[in-house]
């Protein structure tokens, strides 16, 4: 279901940014099926809200460098406050965590970690440990290829619900 104040319009024009990213006025225009300047207007008020978050290049990483990603599964020793904002916090300030989410269930959180091998893995593993984080467990995961990877398909996450 879309948020209050999204109409199908702006559905479009999230899901054309999504999809390719800057697009001149014409061409986002063009695939909403809106002239340019209410299309551009309504783009801008999507920024000004806060709903585009920026713009990025999928890149072919693994044809530009070699690294190693790895998947790990993290669970801390205590659970209070205090102890997930100083993991998440030191998890923010790493470059090779690319991403980071907080589950629920018998971990408390998965890392997508990109390294340049499996050696600087397992040193980045000891500074975290070593920090203290309150980490008591932890599995990683060593990834041998990618099967998919994509964004999710707005249009069809705002449709309402049937059944």
């Amino acid at each position: 279901m879309s948020r209050p104040g999204l109409d199908a319009t702006d559905i479009r024009i999230l899901a054309a940014v999504q999809a390719h990213g800057q697009l001149s006025k014409a061409r986002l225009a063009e695939i909403v099926n809106l002239s340019p300047t209410p299309c551009w207007a309504r783009l801008s008020r999507l920024k000004s809200a806060g709903l585009i978050r920026g713009y990025h290049a999928d890149l072919a990483l693994d044809r530009i460098v070699s690294f190693s990603q790895v998947i790990v599964t993290v669970s801390l020793s205590q659970h209070r406050k205090v102890d997930f904002d100083r993991f998440e916090s030191h998890i923010r300030s790493l470059a090779e965590v690319t991403d980071c989410i907080a589950t629920g269930g018998g971990m408390d959180y998965v890392l997508t970690v990109i390294t340049p091998n499996l050696a600087a893995f397992q040193a980045l593993m000891e500074t975290l440990l070593e920090a203290e984080l309150g980490i008591q467990r932890y599995m990683t995961y060593i990834v041998t290829r990618q099967v998919k990877s994509t964004r999710p398909d707005l249009a069809a996450l705002s449709r309402p619900a049937t059944g």
